[in-house]
């Protein structure tokens, strides 16, 4: 495939309401790249997430995975491609760790021994050892624990696009911060073309190979980390970067 992994070319979204929740976004996302969308609650970057598994359909504009606009895609077809992990995870509270995790392979018709064998592939890889997980409910888990199975159960299709929507943020800041250390670390491992929403620069800071910032569903810069902290291209971004860095380092 040749081309950017993901694109979106003026994106604009409103409401039923006549809110804007999306103006006119464009930007592009490479392959194996890490592109974390940084705003407020309410600055539109969920929503250009979910404009990219078509969870939002835009009202103007186009959004491109893969070369191919998301409206030519079969949904099903689609969101096997972007596997998507939210902050709540939605495990199914029935269901084992293994058989959360082993769901979409079983339900696109891999044989048994195929999908067990790829379940406990995946909770290696997110650091659950199958003996000791594979049988427990979401229930008899760590809200870290319940991340990284949700984690697990967003690769399990092996999809080229992870879109993650904060996924780390109901965690306390110790575990947060040891899954950041793991992610960059599997995101290197697996080289997967991954959007990544959050509202902490912090995070953005440290996971992103570019931050995009979001305000009033505007995209305000895309650039490198050290671009947005030493170049901020407008008010906004110089006081979103400066109050949350301050905010960290009075130890929020």
């Amino acid at each position: 495939m040749s081309g950017p992994a993901v694109a979106l070319r003026d994106v604009s979204k409103s409401y039923a309401d006549g809110e804007l929740a999306l103006d006119s976004v464009s930007f592009e996302v490479e392959t194996a790249e890490t592109v974390v969308l940084l705003g407020s609650s309410g600055s539109g970057k969920t929503t250009t997430l979910k404009t990219m598994n078509r969870l939002v359909e835009p009202d103007h504009g186009e959004v491109v995975i893969r070369g191919r606009e998301v409206r030519d895609w079969d949904v099903i077809q689609l969101r096997r491609q972007t596997g998507y992990v939210i902050q709540e995870v939605g495990l199914l509270p029935h269901l084992s760790v293994e058989d959360n995790v082993g769901l979409v392979p079983r339900l696109s018709g891999a044989a048994a021994e195929d999908y067990e064998a790829r379940t406990r592939e995946l909770l290696e890889l997110v650091s659950l050892p199958p003996d000791r997980y594979a049988r427990k409910r979401p229930s008899e888990l760590s809200g870290g624990e319940r991340q990284r199975v949700g984690v697990a159960r967003a690769l399990a299709a092996d999809p080229p696009l992870l879109l993650m929507d904060e996924p780390f943020g109901a965690l306390d800041p110790i575990n947060r911060r040891r899954l950041q250390d793991e992610f960059k670390e599997l995101r290197d491992r697996l080289a997967k073309t991954i959007v990544f929403v959050t509202h902490d620069v912090s995070e953005a800071l440290r996971l992103a190979h570019r931050i995009g910032v979001m305000d009033n569903g505007r995209l305000l810069q895309l650039d490198r980390p050290e671009t947005v902290m030493e170049a901020p291209a407008t008010d906004f971004v110089r006081e979103l970067v400066r109050f949350d860095t301050k905010q960290s380092v009075l130890g929020r």
